[in-house]
């Protein structure tokens, strides 16, 4: 993977060095702030082609990020409701054992200690 990188970096290199020895004629360039009077055509398509570039990846990191928070929130969302039922089990599974040991309370108080000594023969 790494030469195949490297092959098309090299590729890539060589037809931006054809493409501004190809178009070498010079045009006069307006950048809003200032003139430039002469620019090879070559060397004016290669800098549009890199702010392009740049401009697409920073827009796609931006995208990209917006498209990981919201995978972000949807799996926290999820981790919640997980989360919600499994405090709903416990809090029943307390109430429970809490009413069998009130129930069990209750039996043991019920049982007089007079009553224990008058046990039928």
């Amino acid at each position: 993977m790494r030469y195949f990188l490297v092959v098309l970096l090299i590729v890539i290199f060589g037809y931006a060095l054809a493409l501004v020895l190809q178009n070498s004629a010079e045009v006069q360039v307006d950048l809003l702030f200032t003139t430039v009077p002469a620019m090879r055509l070559g060397l004016l398509v290669l800098l549009t082609l890199a702010i392009g570039i740049v401009v697409g990846l920073l827009l796609g990191v931006q995208v990209f990020r917006v498209f990981q928070n919201n995978w972000e929130v949807k799996r926290l969302r999820k981790d919640i409701d997980r989360l919600r039922k499994e405090q709903i089990q416990s809090a029943q599974l307390a109430a429970a054992e809490a009413a069998a040991t009130s129930r069990h309370e209750k039996t043991v108080l019920d049982i007089h200690p007079e009553d224990q000594n008058q046990r039928p023969l």
